[in-house]
């Protein structure tokens, strides 16, 4: 039972973790208490963009004639839409079981919790207890969705993300609280099902860490397609005791109440750090987080943490990039510290958000002289051949080195283009260089160097 790495948790931080500890040739195990895969591949990020594609797919057919189809009949089956993201999160999960065998990891079921000594306790479904050790401890244990105490979930009414993706019934009306990534990604997916859908944002604009003008377009496509955004609003409460639920919604005008059938709380994500023994070892937390050094190592030797539970960016590639650091660095490598400045974001709601780097606003407030250039999709040939016109390609450049600052992108398949700003920034590319790198044409991407010529004037398509 003694292992050189165990690792607490299977999600995209936690399994990529035990992948390369093996492959490092370091004895691995890793524990789980539900799927293989975790949040991520069961309840986050692949179930849900099954369920967007499928909400794609529908408004793809209702917008046939725009492209010359006749398409008559059409229905979206809610039940069948739910079922086909859960056989996707399924055959996902089954295949990072085929990896851990393939990397001869031991998986061990249950709820496991450190104890000092480097040992941990896990309690399987016949609540058994079993201790294992190791030289090194990995705690990947995520998050789960944040409840507010004035938005009690109870699974029916009020729910979270994870009962978002697993209704048994599509409601009739939606009440969406808070506009990050997973809240807006509801928001779409539910108008594109047909169903009435408010957004209420506490903050000024929608997908409020997103550049301004980002979030502004977002509003104006949501606005389009149907859904009411509300900003500078605040859930106050919600009376469930009727049929349905009765949203009263703060705003400077004044208190509105909404009616709806559902409410999904958006508001953020809480660590899972309670009952994992912490405590017991004296693994120092701050604000609800794990306090690490560059390589993931706590304040306790062989205790480490990677993921949603460390005060960083909760995105599974960057749970991915952490655990590959850390166990590089147990096996006596020498890895590059995570850049945290130069991860890119994606949101998967249609238009598509991606961003990396500074905002403008953000970029000024740090001291920088910037040039700024922007490509609407509306002068691409490819956006318009594939009836996808609204959006743009935003890009910052510090003015003095020409140092690329930032990049931000609305519009369709952007999340597929953000990664050459990520690489060029993490090689030191000027914008001088990325106009002299030819783009193919027509493409989308196309758009990105666009956007860096008018930064410089030279733009040609505008």
């Amino acid at each position: 039972m003694n292992f050189d790495v165990i690792v607490i948790g299977s999600g995209p931080g936690g399994y990529v973790t035990a992948i390369r500890a093996s492959q490092l040739g370091l004895k691995t195990a890793i524990v789980e208490k539900e799927s293989l895969g975790g949040v991520c591949l069961n309840w986050g990020c692949i179930p849900t963009k099954a369920l967007l594609k499928s909400a794609q797919v529908f408004e793809y057919i209702n917008h046939a004639e725009d492209f010359g189809i006749s398409v008559k009949g059409a229905e979206a089956d809610f039940n069948n839409v739910v079922s086909r993201s859960r056989d996707v999160a399924d055959g996902m999960s089954k295949g990072i079981d085929f990896l851990m065998k393939k990397n001869k990891i031991e998986v061990i079921m249950g709820t496991a919790s450190v104890k000092a000594g480097k040992k941990i306790d896990v309690v399987d479904t016949d609540r058994k207890t079993t201790e294992y050790s190791a030289s090194n401890i990995i705690i990947a244990t995520g998050a789960r969705s944040r409840e507010l105490p004035n938005l009690p979930q109870d699974g029916k009414k009020i729910i979270g993300y994870r009962k978002a993706m697993t209704l048994e019934k599509k409601p009739s009306k939606l009440v969406v609280v808070g506009s990050g990534a997973i809240g807006v990604e509801f928001a779409y997916f539910y108008n594109a099902m047909g169903v009435d859908v408010t957004v209420v944002e506490y903050m000024p604009n929608i997908v409020p860490v997103e550049d301004e003008d980002v979030s502004k377009q977002l509003a104006r496509s949501f606005k389009k397609a149907g859904i009411k955004v509300m900003t500078n609003s605040s859930v106050e409460s919600v009376d469930t005791s009727g049929k349905g639920c009765v949203v009263s919604v703060k705003t400077k005008k004044g208190e509105e109440k909404i009616e709806c059938d559902v409410v999904l709380s958006a508001v953020g994500i809480t660590a899972n750090i309670e009952n994992i023994g912490l405590e017991d070892v004296g693994i120092v937390t701050d604000k609800g987080r794990i306090l690490i050094n560059d390589y993931y190592q706590t304040n306790i030797p062989g205790y480490f943490a990677i993921g949603d539970v460390l005060p960083t960016q909760a995105l599974a590639h960057v749970a991915s990039a952490e655990g590959i650091i850390c166990v590089e660095k147990i096996a006596g490598h020498n890895p590059e510290p995570l850049d945290y400045g130069n991860i890119p974001g994606c949101t998967y709601c249609s238009p598509e958000i991606s961003s990396v780097g500074y905002t403008e606003k953000a970029a000024k407030e740090a001291g920088y002289d910037v040039k700024v250039g922007k490509f609407p999709f509306s002068a691409s040939g490819k956006a318009s051949a594939a009836g996808h016109k609204d959006g743009f390609v935003k890009v910052i450049f510090d003015a003095k080195y020409g140092e690329w600052l930032g990049c931000h992108m609305i519009g369709y398949n952007v999340t597929e283009m953000i990664a050459e700003a990520v690489v060029a920034r993490k090689l030191e590319t000027t914008a001088h260089e990325i106009l002299k790198a030819v783009h193919p044409h027509p493409t989308m991407s196309e758009a990105v160097m666009e956007a860096v010529a008018a930064a410089y004037d030279e733009v040609i398509h505008m």
